[in-house]
């Protein structure tokens, strides 16, 4: 079998990995709320993957993917609607020079693109009915998503930093980027019904925690997935690594999130455990090809202990986020990508301004675009 071949299974079968995170979500977020809005948060989560899929293949790719001059400002770039493969002379060249083809590049890309939304689908749950989500959603995924991704994947202005930005596979690209929007989504739309008590947060216990578990288990499958074919490659000693430092982050993130829930609260509390889990594999996502198994071990286990400290903070401004998302994607992917410049190949002075620089940069765009819209949306 030749290389292109076994890329492309590879990168095939991490796609179906990732679209599988889709049910992964879906059961999170229905086994973390209420019985009463399952409909509505299945609609949600069927509506962006399909619609998600639908915009990155008619605007997204092109948007994200621009094919930046080298004289121009890397901010915005935009090659056409649809797809079509690059010509190599006069013929398509659907090996893409990348060692994979351009058809496995953009359903791989594509899959990426429907996770931001589902991130603030969580955040608002049990608050937020379809038809401004809707409109979000086309907005987020269809724009802002693959123009903040064409910053440093499609080689904009933060890949060409002195010392370039660096972001595997989305601790801040993806992640943060639904993170921002979901922490603006929260503050506009204001606590449910009974939240808050005398200025108390009180527990809003989902309906199903079997759900939510199985949701977590299938996240942390599709995972392999997600950091390993960013590796872009069936590179043997790269994936293998990619592997293993993303199983032994969301491990580490699981139990210290556990020891640190149970010291602070005094109570076994298995949704702290979950979310620890899914905050390692956030903080692992911007590095993990860069990291040794114990810089996997402590990048997750500093996400474990986060992801608790940021429920409560969250709590006490009394912002109401069901699920924990803001928490895991936001405050873990923004601890992912600073660690990026604090571990592992890339450690050092220059890469850890970059990636605070990168950190404020889609901050920026992603608080001002979400407000715009979703402001709006409210109004």
């Amino acid at each position: 079998m030749d290389i292109l071949t076994l890329n492309n299974v590879w990168m095939m079968l991490c796609t179906a990995l990732v679209f599988f995170m889709h049910l992964g979500f879906a059961f999170l977020e229905i086994g973390l709320t209420r019985q009463k809005n399952t409909i509505n948060i299945l609609f949600k989560n069927i509506f962006i993957i399909t619609v998600g899929l639908l915009l990155y293949c008619l605007i997204g790719f092109n948007l994200m993917y621009p094919g930046f001059a080298e004289d121009s400002l890397g901010i915005f770039g935009f090659s056409g609607f649809g797809l079509e493969p690059p010509l190599q002379n006069g013929s398509l060249d659907l090996a893409y020079n990348k060692g994979y083809t351009y058809w496995t590049d953009f359903l791989f890309q594509g899959m990426f693109a429907a996770t931001a939304a589902t991130i603030v689908s969580g955040a608002v749950a049990e608050r937020m009915k379809l038809g401004p989500f809707i409109i979000f959603t086309i907005l987020y995924v269809g724009f802002i998503y693959p123009l903040a991704g064409s910053w440093k994947w499609g080689g904009g202005f933060l890949d060409r930093l002195e010392t370039p930005f660096y972001d595997f596979a989305g601790s801040t690209l993806v992640h943060s980027v639904g993170g921002w929007a979901a922490l603006v989504a929260v503050y506009l739309l204001g606590a449910r019904i009974g939240k808050f008590k005398d200025g108390k947060a009180q527990a809003i216990p989902g309906h199903n925690v079997p759900i939510a578990t199985a949701g977590v288990l299938i996240l942390w499958l599709g995972w392999f997935g997600f950091n390993g074919g960013s590796v872009l490659s069936a590179d043997p000693t790269a994936t293998s690594l990619t592997l293993v430092t993303t199983c032994l982050a969301a491990a580490a993130g699981g139990v210290l999130a556990f020891i640190t829930s149970t010291a602070l609260y005094k109570n076994f509390d298995l949704t702290m455990f979950l979310n620890g889990i899914l905050g390692g594999l956030v903080g692992i996502t911007a590095g993990a090809d860069q990291m040794s198994p114990s810089d996997a071990i402590l990048i997750g286990a500093i996400a474990g202990i986060i992801v608790v400290l940021a429920v409560g903070l969250i709590d006490r401004l009394k912002l109401d986020d069901p699920v924990g998302a803001i928490a895991v994607h936001l405050f873990c992917g923004i601890w992912g990508t600073i660690a990026v410049g604090i571990f592992g190949n890339l450690a050092g002075w220059e890469q850890f301004l970059s990636q605070c620089i990168g950190v404020i940069c889609y901050a920026a765009l992603c608080i001002i675009s979400s407000f715009l819209i979703l402001f709006t949306v409210k109004k």
